[in-house]
């Protein structure tokens, strides 16, 4: 009897995350990575041009992070965070307060981004009641918003593909804008007609990933904060994608001169090694939830919240990014983006529109079809991109690159040939 490729046993065992399954291809069975490559049981090698989802900082297998892995889990790989703690969780707190944007001064570890959103929008939601004001239930956010797919943070984010299955049972919330000089003013009349009744203003601090890449200036966006603001509402930044160096700072909040009440953590926190989430508050909140009265506690929690692995992983890929050759890589993934975008910008092909980068993130539309999540061309072009040798996953009709910080100038330059070609009737 032959025996089943891995790819065929995954055809039938496994649901695949954001994936329609009628008449897919199998799945490329990935056995290791190094660096920027991913290698398949073939020995085919693709070179990771999103970071595995936008998590991966360092590299895949990095051996330092391994390292420290292998030598926490001789010691103690999970305990129970309510009665105990663990030198891990209160070092990774220690160094997150220390280099955060404003003035955090706790951390509530949960398992991934979307968990990291829940527990925000309940500090803010319970906020507010323990303060006994009544009223104040609503959240503020943007258009083309992602912030997750749990309950909560589908709530926040813009009703669309992603939520349409789950409409009717969404909490109301109030969907502004991306400010512009355009719509700042009519954006602040209405947050002005239910400021009483927001309880707190999520937001993707300078570029909306999931949303299309769509990106911001932060003039308009520190004047917006400073409006919410006045008006005693809590901000939430989440900064699960943005965090640790993707925009070029170590967090997208540091380009603002208003500070957040509340951060939200995840994807490269671990160096995109293991699931761990933040959600880092100010004093203020923090200060809401002491009370004699039990039942002004924050009842939330995870099973494996503030994993000592992940900690540790964690603590490790911090120490990596604060090193001068990982800031030197950061610096020349957007220099060479820069270069590219600007050969795109003289060749005068209309078909690339809007390109734009924001550190070490690149994006442009292609001028074919709508711009929308299932516009077609999306899943052609990373077909084609996996016969190159490339790993990408555009948004559709939204193309764009977010390198782990270790890629090499030359696998840019035939990510950068590759999308060069695209025009060519994409016939690579």
């Amino acid at each position: 009897m032959n025996k089943s490729s891995l790819s065929e046993r995954d055809a039938n065992v496994i649901w695949h995350p954001y994936t329609q399954h009628k008449n897919l291809d199998l799945p490329i069975p990935i056995v290791k990575g190094n660096g920027a490559l991913l290698y398949d049981e073939s020995g085919n090698e693709y070179i990771d041009a999103v970071s595995s989802w936008w998590v991966n900082l360092h590299g895949h297998a990095h051996p330092y992070i391994a390292e420290k892995l292998y030598k926490q889990a001789l010691t103690l790989e999970q305990v129970i965070f309510t009665s105990f703690t663990h030198e891990p969780a209160v070092t990774l707190a220690e160094r997150l307060l220390g280099i955060l944007p404003g003035n955090s001064s706790r951390i509530f570890y949960s398992d991934n981004g979307s968990t990291a959103v829940e527990v925000a929008l309940k500090m803010a939601l319970q906020y507010w009641q323990n303060k006994n004001v009544e009223g104040r239930n609503k959240i503020l956010a943007f258009e083309h918003a992602y912030h997750g797919d749990t309950f909560g943070a589908m709530s926040v984010s813009a009703r669309s593909l992603f939520t349409d299955a789950f409409r009717d049972l969404l909490f109301e919330t109030v969907f502004i804008e991306t400010p512009n000089a355009g719509n700042l003013e009519h954006t602040k009349c209405i947050i002005q007609k239910h400021e009483n009744e927001i309880a707190a203003f999520i937001y993707e601090p300078l570029v909306q990933a999931a949303g299309g890449m769509r990106m911001y200036e932060s003039k308009y966006m520190d004047d917006l904060l400073a409006f919410v603001q006045s008006k005693q509402i809590l901000c939430i930044a989440d900064e699960v994608l943005t965090g640790f160096g993707r925009t070029g700072q170590l967090f997208a909040s540091k380009s603002f001169l208003q500070s957040p009440d509340i951060i939200c953590l995840s994807k490269g926190l671990t160096g995109g090694t293991m699931a761990l989430g933040v959600t880092a508050c100010n004093q203020r909140v923090f200060d809401a939830f002491l009370s004699d009265n039990r039942s002004k506690t924050l009842f939330h929690g995870h099973s494996f919240t503030a994993n000592p692995l992940a900690c540790t992983a964690a603590l490790a890929s911090l120490d990596l990014l604060e090193e001068k050759a990982c800031q030197d890589q950061i610096k020349m993934i957007q220099a060479e983006h820069e270069k590219f975008a600007g050969e795109l910008i003289r060749s005068g092909d209309a078909f690339f529109r809007n390109i734009r980068i924001l550190g070490t993130i690149f994006a442009f539309e292609l001028n074919t079809g709508k711009d929308e999540y299932i516009n077609r061309v999306g899943p052609e072009i990373m077909k084609l991109a996996l016969q190159q040798g490339i790993y990408m996953r555009p948004l559709g009709n939204t193309v764009y690159l977010m390198p782990p910080y270790c890629i090499t100038v030359d696998q840019l330059h035939k990510i950068y040939r590759f999308l060069s070609a695209i025009p060519s009737g994409l016939n690579l």
